[in-house]
């Protein structure tokens, strides 16, 4: 058997041409094999990879050129350049470039657009042949999918960065507005742990539609069923199953939780057994089009239970429902 060669950049004196001939440790070939048959079997490979290949002396005058990406065309040339395939506004990069490769070994590379949204990359070696004499071979891969892989990327974690920024300011809203109204620390944590699931569980659906936003029956049912696991029977639905915004899934989310925690503790659904009907219907309302949600809950007078407007309220409206959820989905609040 024997091994193809190439030349690397190891010089010595006495050397032809100052370079040694050494085997390149990954080219292997089954002795007797031509070249020429080879060369039949490389170009499908190149194919295949969608790599061009092309060879060039130190003059830059073209040698080979094989696999030329569609974006460019070889007909109507008999000499090829890299201005007559390429243009001259590329050109003038490419002879930038390869004016740097005068020793053996030496690489460059560049990037192009070609058309709307294609990107090639241009990489340009210094290879030595038999003879000492340099070439320079070039191989344009076509990256458009890796680079529109890149720009993706940088859009979601731009948008990953802007939610966060607005997840963070509405657990700050939450802390504030829950300290304020807590008459003690255990109050506190109690009320904002509560707050922060209820914003965890809202999370979670808008992140398994992928950032679209969450359905509102799909958001009622996550927010009763901690409160209710047993009782689902007790929470009905109907109306327009709409798909709020990320930003309306969240702050919705959260004035469902108020509403529920509220049935539970302060309310008389565990006791008359009567369901909370919960409506969602599209309205006209001052030349615009917006979203009625109405939480209907039954409540029976009894020594516990105030069931004046006045005791409703004091059950009921919450900050959270009152200001913070109505302002954040520009809408109104009543009881």
């Amino acid at each position: 058997m024997s091994c193809g060669s190439l030349y690397s950049d190891f010089r010595s004196p006495g050397s032809r041409n100052g370079v040694y001939q050494v085997t390149h440790p990954l080219t292997w070939q089954q002795a007797g094999q031509s070249d020429d048959k080879l060369r039949e079997f490389f170009m499908p490979a190149l194919i295949d990879l969608g790599a061009c290949i092309i060879i060039q002396d130190t003059q830059q005058n073209y040698l080979l050129v094989a696999n030329l990406p569609q974006v460019w065309s070889l007909q109507g040339v008999d000499a090829p350049s890299d201005a007559s395939l390429f243009g001259d506004d590329v050109a003038a990069k490419l002879h930038t470039l390869k004016s740097e490769m005068t020793e053996l070994g030496r690489k460059g590379h560049i990037e192009v657009t070609a058309g709307s949204d294609q990107v090639f990359e241009f990489r340009v070696q210094a290879v030595g042949v038999e003879g000492g004499n340099l070439h320079l071979v070039t191989t344009i891969n076509d990256r458009s999918e890796e680079r529109h892989r890149e720009r993706l990327l940088r859009a979601l974690l731009r948008e990953v960065s802007h939610r966060s920024k607005n997840l963070l300011a509405i657990i700050q809203s939450i802390a504030l507005q829950t300290a304020r109204y807590s008459g003690s620390l255990d109050l506190f944590l109690h009320k904002f742990r509560g707050r922060l699931y209820s914003l965890s569980q809202s999370q979670d659906l808008i992140t398994d539609s992928s950032w679209r936003g969450a359905y509102l029956f799909d958001l009622v049912q996550q927010q009763t069923e901690k409160y209710l696991p047993d009782n689902k029977h007790l929470v009905r639905m109907g109306g327009d199953n709409v798909l709020l915004t990320p930003n309306a899934s969240l702050h919705v989310g959260l004035a469902l939780h108020e509403l529920v925690v509220n049935a539970v503790s302060h309310g008389s659904v565990m006791r008359s057994r009567l369901p909370i009907e919960v409506a969602a219907n599209r309205v006209h309302v001052d030349w615009h089009d917006v979203l009625e949600i109405v939480w209907d809950e039954a409540l029976i007078e009894n020594d516990s239970v105030d069931v004046s407007e006045d005791g409703m309220r004091s059950h009921f409206g919450s900050t959270v429902l009152e200001r913070v959820v109505p302002a954040s989905v520009n809408g109104k609040a009543r009881y």
